[in-house]
């Protein structure tokens, strides 16, 4: 047994490359965040031209709006989609500092759009859909590495030591541990 047809022992699979599986995983989280994102570019370039051209609202004003309902939509799609494997701890954290950078995205995206509009004159409706892609093409490379670094935090892996946790956690596993002990004496 465990011989191949020509009688000769088969080589043990090669142990996985961890480098491969760690891009391997950053090109999967890519390609979902790019999802997810992209449906979001589209709402917010929807939303953007319905406010600005039924409302009359002035160019950064519309923008604004489109995008806080993308900022919603996109934090459905990232917790639920992209980020689903990640720690689900303390939700009302996540939702404070998805907010947060978010916010700061919006700054940047808008700021992009303000400066080219008010800055330069160029608020022609192509100009300011170029503009308003441009800026959140900006915002999306700052909001991809805080939301992967800050909001939605990977789970240690396997033999990884676990993040800290809060003292009533702690302090629930030192008597866990401290019953399991007394059992045994």
């Amino acid at each position: 047994m465990g011989r191949g047809s020509s009688g000769h022992r088969s080589a043990p699979p090669a142990p996985p490359n961890p480098l491969l599986g760690r891009v391997g995983r950053l090109w999967r989280e890519v390609a979902k965040f790019g999802a997810v994102g992209g449906a979001g570019l589209l709402v917010n370039l929807l939303v953007f031209n319905l406010v600005r051209h039924t409302t009359g609202l002035q160019v950064v004003r519309a923008s604004v709006i489109a995008t806080i309902v993308s900022i919603v939509f996109n934090y459905i799609g990232f917790r639920y989609f992209t980020y689903r494997d990640r720690d689900k701890g303390g939700r009302t954290k996540e939702l404070t500092l998805f907010l947060l950078f978010s916010a700061i995205g919006l700054v940047i995206e808008n700021g992009v759009l303000y400066l080219a509009t008010y800055g330069f004159g160029w608020d022609s409706p192509l100009q300011s859909n170029v503009f308003k892609f441009l800026g959140i093409g900006i915002a999306t490379l700052f909001r991809f590495w805080s939301y992967r670094s800050w909001v939605f935090r990977a789970l240690p892996a396997a033999g990884e030591a676990a993040p800290r946790t809060s003292r009533t956690q702690a302090g629930h596993r030192a008597e866990t541990k401290k019953t399991r002990t007394d059992a045994f004496r």
